[in-house]
């Protein structure tokens, strides 16, 4: 019997990048990571040092660093169409805070991507405390003439967790700066992690529960990397603390989709962590059985993305 999400081309109960993509341009894109080279006000002092405690060189895993963006398009180019073709690319600023330099050096970057060939739009990795009204106003010049999305790192609607992660910033900023961009019409993806220290399992189906008042356009979901090198890594090898056991996770993803809008599109439901550096959990490489967990188990729960959904 055919299954009732209707924002799906096959067996998906979720709201997947391929069948937004697919739906709306006819045909998938992939994106090229980009690193720029920028730093983060959590990491300069501006709002505190060190990072986030999991981060790992700005989550820029796939890229390469200290070449020119059309360097590093040209050979993210050639590895993607090695695989798929002659396909539309979508570059994506993904290492550390992507807003967060001078306006000149950032209309400078964004526009070297966008005269490359074949870039069908822009995806930008930023922090919503890094959003002031000179880089609002080019975001929106891309957004008049790209589709552009803006990505933020929430991670956790909690302020316990956020201290203890050492985000640097508050969730009602986050709020606010969420708004800003939403109030300009730009695209926005949340991310959002599971498994951060000493959160219960309703700690992080309320996360997702306020996400989706918040209606975003896109949301990553992933579970927490321990990764060697980084404090959450020191962090760990001291001291281990319980991680969520892939069942666990399944069921959390399950119950997190049930609460998001259906329009709202899961750009991500599992990590991509560097295998070489990845201490824990170790099941989290298998990024095939994860995905295949949480098809079978919303097709045994007869589930779907927005289930419990009832718009705010």
């Amino acid at each position: 019997m055919e299954h009732p999400f209707k924002y799906s081309l096959d067996n998906k109960r979720y709201h997947t990048m391929n069948y937004y993509f697919k739906s709306r341009y006819g045909k998938k894109r992939y994106k090229a990571v980009i690193d720029c080279g920028m730093t983060c006000p959590n990491i300069d002092g501006t709002r505190g040092f060190g990072g986030c405690i999991f981060c790992d060189g700005g989550s820029g895993y796939f890229t390469q660093k200290n070449i020119s963006v059309t360097s590093q398009l040209e050979q993210e180019a050639k590895r993607i169409r090695r695989k798929n073709g002659d396909v539309h690319i979508v570059a994506y600023f993904q290492a550390n805070t992507n807003t967060y330099a001078s306006i000149e050096k950032l209309r400078n970057i964004y526009n070297e991507a966008l005269s490359f060939p074949n870039i069908t739009g822009l995806a930008i990795g930023t922090r919503a405390d890094c959003l002031p009204d000179d880089v609002l106003e080019l975001l929106c010049e891309i957004n008049s003439c790209t589709e552009l999305t803006v990505e933020l790192g929430m991670q956790t609607v909690h302020e316990k967790t956020i201290n203890k992660i050492n985000r640097g910033y508050s969730h009602e900023e986050f709020v606010n700066g969420y708004r800003k961009l939403k109030n300009l019409g730009i695209r926005v993806c949340l991310h959002i992690i599971n498994g951060l220290p000493d959160e219960t399992v309703e700690m992080m189906i309320e996360t997702a529960r306020q996400t989706a008042k918040l209606h975003p356009d896109g949301v990553k979901l992933q579970m927490l990397h321990i990764i060697r090198g980084t404090k959450l890594g020191d962090i760990y090898e001291n001291e281990p603390f319980p991680l969520l056991s892939r069942e666990e996770y399944i069921d959390i993803i399950v119950r997190q989709l049930e609460l998001l809008p259906p329009e709202t599109v899961i750009e991500r439901i599992t990590g991509d962590g560097d295998k070489s550096k990845l201490i824990a959990p170790v099941w989290a490489m298998d990024k095939i059985a994860v995905l295949g967990g949480i098809d079978k188990a919303m097709a045994d729960g007869n589930t779907w993305q927005g289930k419990f959904y009832r718009g705010e």
